[in-house]
This record gives C-alpha cells, structure tokens and sequence, in this order.
C-alpha cells in the first residue's frame, strides 16, 4: 500500500509543510484560547503567503522558511504562551 495518489511532492513542499505540521502540533501543548489562536493565525498567514510566492520563487520560500522555522522553535518553548505576527514582504514574484 506505500503508493499514494497524489503528485511527488518536492524537497523545498516537503520542508513547507513540515513546517506547517510543526506549527499545528506545538499548538495542542497550549492552552486552548491560545491553540485556537495560533492554529489561526498559522493558517492565515501559510495561506497568505502561499497567494503571495509563486511556488517556483525558491529564493522567496527559503527567505518565509527561514524565520518560520526560528518562529516554530519559540513556540515550542514551554514558556512561550502565543506567537506574535512578522511582516514578511521583501520578496518580488
């Protein structure tokens, strides 16, 4: 059963959607308000910049991976309690 149905996802996909994963599963160690928060605003903003970054922008989507992964790292802090919002808009399409 180890075939799947969908497209081959490439390294750089595979590394965005760790990411967002990564976000989603720091967010149940929370408390409730703050796991709905920070699952809200992770989705805005993945879907936000996803409308943002042609997909073929490597450049641009190693620059959002860059201080997501740092954001991510922070957030699994057992002392941090949300997650603040980075305005994030060098990159050109």
């Amino acid at each position: 059963m180890g075939a799947s149905c969908g497209p081959r996802l490439s390294g750089m996909q595979k590394q965005v959607l760790a990411l967002y994963r990564g976000f989603l599963q720091a967010a149940c160690s929370k408390s409730p308000e703050d796991r709905h928060r920070i699952e809200s605003f992770v989705s805005a903003e993945f879907r936000h910049n996803s409308k943002l970054v042609d997909r073929k922008n490597f450049l641009c989507i190693e620059y959002f991976l860059r201080p997501g992964k740092k954001q991510l790292e922070q957030i699994n802090s057992p002392t941090t309690l949300g997650l603040s919002s980075l305005n994030l808009r060098f990159c050109e399409n």
